[in-house]
């Protein structure tokens, strides 16, 4: 059962913002800030007050039921409308709960994402650059920004690597359960008999962090500089402009060679190290809070395998939740992204509410 305080509290603040806008007195900025908060909470202010008023309408039906005056019609209808309220009261408590939820910080963030080509050689390459024009079709229906950091091609035209900024509203609470291994079933055009190929990608989604998340101390990193090198070990340039950087308190080694400039090839660097930094010291908190418990998503684990792509069948699975659509070409085309998001999203948020109750 919820603290009537808890619930209380979200009415008297719904109310005290509504006075805040209609006043008049406030800024351009803290107008938007109290406006994004107050359409928030409009969300679930009816159910608070549902929720609040269950004890007065609950006496009110079982007066009637048990008044011996009420003729048998009255109690039938207030029977069958406290079996309503006792349903809804249920709802109400589910949607408050996970409205008060803690929510995740990084939400609001850009994201960076990593494609890594895994197991299975020329076709996992193949496989990954696959993934990364997926994300590609997902950014352009969702007028989202999106720039290459760095890129590492395969011979067959594949991605041994492609590490990517995401810019829009909201990018990391969409993509951030892409982070798993991404496995694919599929026949090659390589295979003359036909057979289907089992290979993988690994995806890492991190918050990006801005220098007020991190601050990273220049005493506390090593760089190395070095001569950049092409595909097949061809030079790129004669000058050192290569930048291997680690971070020595944390251990998390960044190298950046696609520009020309030492000096860009040490600002992309940075920017992959910030964030790699504000991932791992999330992720220190969050096994700190649930040290025995293990989260179906989000768990940030790399190795889990988190989704299928059989071609043959035309169908994606994802593992987590236990979902398989039949609409691979559509998922491809980045058509039913959000689909697979509100289902992993909602499951999160149970698997939350599940530990906090």
């Amino acid at each position: 059962m919820l603290p009537q305080e808890k619930v209380l509290n979200l009415i008297d603040r719904h109310l005290k913002l509504e006075k805040e806008l209609s006043s008049g007195d406030v800024d351009k900025k803290k107008y938007a800030e109290i406006s994004k908060e107050y359409s928030e909470l409009n969300n679930i202010i009816k159910h608070a007050k549902e929720y609040l008023n269950y004890n007065k309408v609950s006496d009110e039906l079982n007066n009637i039921i048990n008044d011996k005056n009420s003729d048998e019609e009255m109690k039938e209808l207030a029977n069958s409308e406290l079996e309503n309220l006792k349903n809804n009261y249920q709802i109400n408590e589910k949607k408050i709960k996970l409205f008060l939820l803690p929510k995740d910080l990084a939400d609001s963030k850009n994201a960076i994402i990593e494609i890594r080509a895994g197991t299975g050689g020329l076709e996992a390459s193949l496989f990954a650059s696959d993934l990364y024009k997926m994300y590609e079709k997902v950014c352009q229906k969702k007028n989202w920004i999106i720039e290459v950091i760095t890129i590492s091609k395969s011979e067959a035209g594949g991605l041994k690597e492609i590490i990517a900024l995401i810019k829009g509203k909201n990018i990391y609470s969409s993509l951030k359960y892409e982070s798993g291994v991404h496995r694919v079933q599929r026949v090659p055009d390589t295979e003359t008999q036909g057979r289907v190929h089992t290979s993988a990608a690994t995806v890492a989604v991190l918050p990006e962090a801005e220098d007020l998340d991190i601050k990273i101390d220049d005493k506390d990193l090593r760089i190395d500089v070095f001569r950049s090198s092409g595909p097949g070990g061809q030079s790129v340039n004669t000058t050192d402009s290569a930048v291997r950087i680690t971070h020595i308190p944390t251990g998390i080694v960044v190298s950046q060679q696609d520009e020309k400039s030492q000096i860009r090839n040490k600002e992309k660097g940075l920017k992959i190290l910030r964030s790699r930094i504000y991932d791992y010291e999330r992720q220190k908190i969050d096994q700190e809070r649930s040290k025995d418990r293990k989260s179906k998503i989000g768990t940030g684990d790399r190795s889990e395998r988190i989704r299928t792509y059989n071609f043959p069948q035309g169908r994606v699975t994802d593992h987590r939740i236990n979902l398989t659509l039949h609409k691979l070409e559509e998922f491809m085309e980045g058509e039913i992204f959000d689909e697979i998001v509100e289902n992993l999203s909602l499951q999160a948020q149970i698997d939350e509410l599940n530990k906090s109750s």
